[in-house]
């Protein structure tokens, strides 16, 4: 990594010439972690303290959070701290090894693959019968893509990801390692003796820009495609059932698993470990916290938590409740018990 100096990442993030400016920053750090040639970020308040503490070059910070007038330390404000860090990252970010464009020799690439200009294909990779490869796309080793796949330019396929056949993908798709797309997808119907597999003959459409965790599994449709829109980001571990259609710009954090013919709109947030049924529609904008449960359709714009989920703020009050029912209950003993006395004692005087 080349060293920057503080100059230039203030000019990077338009910020004013800074104390120090010469400095040479050799990397960014946690605010507990940073050395005096390292730069931070604080994006809360409620780090505040670390703040006041850090050794850090300089730190980036986000306009509103409130920086003591008294501190001599020097700060880079910029309107969201998290977005300036990753810019500042992009240059302190050691590159990954690719393989050279170009088919490797170990790699075995079927005759009537078309390979666009500058695509590269690593050791190992298998490319079967009449697929095409974009412009400037990266095949990494060990990567298998069937029959009939078309991956558009700039994409990036990390090692041991399977891409089954007549799987599409647009522009500047990653997929990360251990993924596999066009897995059929889970249907069967019992028949009265034995569970009969129900073909899956569709396919799966990935739109540009999506990027796709490790050892995620997206499964083909029935008929038809499953589809995930452009500028999705799905993180590791996720499963996506046939016929799933997930909109542009969507969120899905790890463990979730999203079940057949499910719609999300888009802009949907799913946390971590969500559930969604089969058959149940997102709404634009909508949002589930982690762990949720989701039987039922989402109205855009709603926030969702709980087992099955329900409106956050909802979910919250009876989480609450819930909580004092201990004490509801000796307050409800209490009460029988005084009501028992109360009848014996009117039984005594009757």
């Amino acid at each position: 990594m080349t060293p920057l100096k503080l100059a230039d990442i203030a000019k990077m993030l338009n910020c004013p010439l800074p104390a120090g400016a010469d400095t040479l920053v050799t990397g960014v750090a946690m605010l507990t972690d940073a050395g005096p040639n390292e730069v931070s970020f604080l994006g809360s308040d409620a780090y505040i303290n670390q703040f006041l503490e850090t050794r850090a070059a300089a730190v980036i910070t986000s306009r509103k959070v409130k920086i003591p007038d008294s501190t001599q330390k020097v700060v880079l404000r910029v309107e969201n701290a998290d977005l300036a860090v990753a810019q500042v990252l992009e240059r302190f970010a050691p590159p990954i090894p690719r393989p050279a464009a170009g088919v490797d020799f170990s790699a075995k690439v079927h005759a009537t693959v078309t390979l666009g200009a500058g695509a590269a294909v690593g050791a190992l990779a298998v490319i079967g019968a009449r697929s095409k490869i974009g412009p400037d796309s990266i095949i990494h080793p060990g990567v298998i893509i069937g029959e009939d796949v078309s991956i558009g330019r700039g994409c990036e396929i990390f090692h041991n990801v399977v891409i089954r056949e007549r799987v599409t993908l647009g522009d500047r798709v990653i997929i990360n390692a251990g993924s596999v797309l066009g897995t059929d997808g889970f249907g069967y119907r019992w028949d009265g003796s034995k569970h009969v597999k129900i073909p899956q003959i569709g396919t799966i459409v990935i739109e540009d820009d999506v990027e796709i965790g490790s050892c995620v599994c997206i499964d083909r449709a029935k008929f038809s495609a499953t589809r995930i829109g452009e500028g999705t980001k799905i993180d590791n571990l996720v499963q996506i059932g046939h016929n799933v259609v997930i909109g542009p710009h969507c969120i899905i954090v790890g463990q979730a698993g999203i079940a057949g013919s499910s719609k999300l709109g888009t802009g949907v947030v799913l946390g971590g470990q969500v559930a969604v049924r089969d058959h149940v529609t997102l709404g634009d904008g909508s949002s589930a916290a982690a762990c949720s449960g989701i039987a039922n359709d989402i109205k855009p714009n709603t926030i969702v938590s709980g087992t099955p989920a329900l409106p956050h703020r909802q979910n919250l009050r009876e989480q609450a409740a819930l909580r004092r029912l201990p004490a509801l209950l000796d307050e409800m003993r209490k009460l029988q018990a005084e009501v028992e006395e109360l009848k014996k004692r009117t039984g005594a005087n009757g």
